[in-house]
């Protein structure tokens, strides 16, 4: 059996690993001594992965809606089939 990772798709699929709103809003950073504000890191990590929540609901959203319409022209498409009668002249 293959291993399953973080994304849900076996390993070798080729899709790109997605980075998680938790994995930056856990981010650690070793400190440095001319470093930069650890609270303005902070925030804006915070708004990081609220964006990136935001964008992967989106994202579910639109695979639904992608998903509904592929069946509804799938439906069409076996509704008009059973619709058309095979031409019979010389063609």
């Amino acid at each position: 059996m293959a291993q399953v990772y973080r994304s849900g798709q076996p390993y070798g699929t080729g899709l790109p690993h997605r980075t998680t709103p938790h994995e930056v809003r856990n981010r650690e950073f070793s400190p440095r001594r001319r470093g930069v504000d650890s609270d303005e890191v902070r925030e804006f990590l915070t708004d990081l992965a609220d964006e990136l929540a935001d964008l992967y609901r989106q994202l579910s959203l639109l695979d639904q809606e992608n998903e509904r319409l592929k069946r509804a022209l799938r439906d069409w498409q076996t509704l008009h089939a059973r619709e058309c009668r095979p031409n019979r002249g010389h063609w």
